[in-house]
């Protein structure tokens, strides 16, 4: 399963995958727990494969974090998320060290993590370019 299908929704813990489209928004399913929830077009949704960390030359995409993150635990769960906020910002030197500090908060670290554990703990560990990607380029 690509990163296309994961969801982070506000105010809602953890992740969740997208199932299907309704006529009001659509069903996702708790990569926690497993329990289904509408999520109406009102909440504020986040797709994984669109989120990237800021560094101060570029915006790096969070799915080559978590590939950097797997390389690095050898495909082990990370720390804990609620480690110290000098821990966090420690390991997360190690795995992106030129992320920008004004604007990579520790909260923000805590959720990369969090999120890298919870797909990491489903199994969920193939970061790699998503397949449409992958087949536009077989094409040229």
């Amino acid at each position: 399963m690509s990163l296309d299908k994961i969801l982070a929704i506000s105010g809602k813990p953890g992740l969740y995958e997208l199932k299907t489209q309704t006529r009001s928004g659509f069903l996702a399913e708790s990569l926690l727990d497993g329990k289904r929830l509408s999520v109406s077009i009102r909440h504020n949704v986040s797709v994984l494969s669109e989120i990237a960390i800021y560094t101060f030359t570029e915006e790096v995409p969070l799915r080559e974090i978590f590939k950097k993150i797997f390389e690095k635990e050898n495909g082990e769960k990370a720390i804990n998320h609620k480690e110290s906020k000098d821990k966090l910002e420690a390991y997360f030197s190690e795995i992106l060290p030129d992320y920008d500090e004004d604007r990579v908060y520790a909260s923000d670290m805590k959720k990369v993590i969090q999120w890298y554990n919870i797909l990491q703990s489903k199994g969920l560990t193939d970061f790699d370019e998503v397949e449409e990607e992958k087949v536009a380029e077989e094409e040229e």
